[in-house]
């Protein structure tokens, strides 16, 4: 599993003009799922998300982690992290999850981060979006579950 973390100020996504998801200060967190993801990937990621340090304490370190500043996430599922570009100018995704697999998985992390402890929205699954963002800092993290990055 991949993932691109922003800290940001504020985060939406609209779908067809309507917002579906909005969050104030925490994290905008883009999702993409492999074929070869396993549960170890999925618990891997959801530990380094809710656990990521990136917001500051009294002194002004990036020492307190989403939760600890009872920030909220704003997932948005991103198979595009998947894409492979290496060859040709078209980027190949055939690495990426099917679909039908990616939405059952996408809607299980959303639910385990409630479960963290962790207001989380969400965007909508399979459809053209629009994201907007105040990015604070800019702080923007990848993290890959197989640490190939």
């Amino acid at each position: 599993m991949r993932a691109v973390v922003q800290r940001v100020a504020t985060a939406s996504v609209a779908v067809d003009q309507k917002t579906v998801g909005k969050i104030e200060k925490g994290l905008l967190v883009y999702l993409g799922i492999g074929e070869d993801d396993a549960q170890v990937d999925f618990d891997y990621l959801l530990k380094k998300i809710t656990g990521l340090r990136i917001f500051a304490d009294t002194r002004g370190n990036m020492n307190l982690s989403v939760k600890d500043i009872q920030g909220h996430i704003l997932l948005v599922s991103q198979f595009t992290l998947y894409g492979d570009a290496r060859k040709g100018k078209r980027p190949s995704f055939s690495t990426a999850i099917a679909p039908e697999k990616a939405n059952v998985v996408y809607r299980s992390f959303a639910e385990a981060i409630r479960k963290e402890g962790i207001s989380c929205e969400e965007g909508v699954f399979g459809a053209m979006m629009d994201v907007s963002s105040v990015n604070d800092g800019p702080v923007t993290i990848l993290l890959d579950s197989q640490k190939r990055f």
